[in-house]
């Protein structure tokens, strides 16, 4: 694997929360916050770039930090940290008390009146089903109102904790997909929590698996990065030129083209990389999330091929472009002058 050409972007959390759909119904995918992936050094070698979770660690989707929930229309978060059972659904070590029988396992109220399964983490009392993005409710209509109502629970959990405990949400989002795994929807919710979770191959699975459901080219790039991640870069850039990813447009297709660039340089392919994120959205006058990204991933590749004094000057249009400041482009850009 090379040192760095990954890509991160974000989900959108629907105003009721979880992850929200795009507005093709025939794309699966789900949108995503500020407009594609982020892009850093990846972690592995540099410490910097990624902020939490496997997936960062990959260079993969990142969620902003910093930002509350009233600002991205996503879940209730009371001010409790990570670990605290009664708000947050509980660490993963007291998930794993509970599954061993021990103190604490007590559920919250459900019109499920199944027994819960011996794997399933708890759901505190507080998370309701209509805490749920309502599209995505409407996709477990098929379902018998207790279980969609556990069901609905368990995604809001895996939402809720993507950012901070990953592996929690992976455990939320597998109980899901154990109830309801003929719906496309949890198995999406399912893969993006592994990608995020650092289980590459789960999460490549589950989203194969919801393409062949419901068809349309959603998470393409999230595909390709877990290619990556299994040390198969080649596969990476096969998926960069289906016929799928010739459909992506926007955000998504650059995203996708941020993948296939890091696949490239996985490969020692600098140059390649270079002429793979050469487009008209390579504008300096743009800012946001999404430019400052795209940039970002641009300035790390040239300075890759050796063209340092280029790869500075977009690093340098990445630091101003980037108003949330979710790149490490100043840092990496002081490095290149010596400051």
């Amino acid at each position: 694997m090379g040192e760095r050409g990954g890509a991160r972007g974000d989900l959108e959390r629907g105003e009721r929360g979880g992850f929200e759909r795009g507005s093709d119904r025939g794309d699966s995918s789900f949108r995503r916050a500020s407009g594609g992936f982020a892009r850093g050094r990846d972690e592995r070698d540099s410490g910097r770039g990624g902020r939490g979770g496997a997936a960062a660690d990959r260079g993969g989707f990142r969620r902003e930090s910093g930002r509350g929930d009233s600002e991205r229309g996503g879940f209730r978060r009371d001010s409790g940290q990570r670990g605290d059972s009664g708000e947050r659904g509980g660490s993963a070590e007291g998930w794993e008390d509970r599954r061993r029988g021990g103190e604490g396992a007590k559920g919250g109220r459900s019109l499920d009146r199944r027994p819960a399964r011996p794997e399933e983490p708890d759901l505190p009392d507080e998370v309701q089903a209509s805490d749920l993005d309502s599209t995505v409710r409407r996709d477990l209509l098929s379902l018998d109102k207790g279980n969609a109502e556990t069901v609905a629970r368990h995604m809001v959990m895996a939402v809720q904790l993507l950012e901070d405990d990953p592996e929690l949400a992976l455990a939320h989002a597998r109980a899901a997909r154990q109830r309801a795994g003929r719906i496309a929807v949890v198995r999406e919710t399912a893969g993006v929590t592994a990608y995020h979770a650092g289980e590459w191959a789960e999460a490549l699975s589950e989203l194969r698996t919801a393409r062949r459901m419901s068809g349309g080219s959603g998470l393409l790039a999230v595909m390709a990065d877990c290619e990556r991640g299994l040390g198969r870069p080649e596969r990476a850039i096969e998926l960069g030129r289906s016929d799928e990813a010739r459909a992506l447009s926007g955000d998504e297709a650059t995203e996708l083209r941020i993948v296939v660039a890091g696949a490239r340089m996985d490969l020692g392919q600098y140059d390649q990389a270079v002429v793979t994120l050469q487009t008209t959205d390579l504008d300096p006058s743009r800012t946001g999330s999404a430019a400052a990204r795209l940039f970002y991933a641009y300035a790390d590749a040239l300075v890759a091929a050796g063209r340092t004094a280029e790869g500075l000057e977009w690093f340098l249009n990445s630091a101003s472009a980037d108003l949330d400041g979710e790149t490490d482009a100043e840092e990496r850009a002081a490095e290149l002058t010596g400051e």
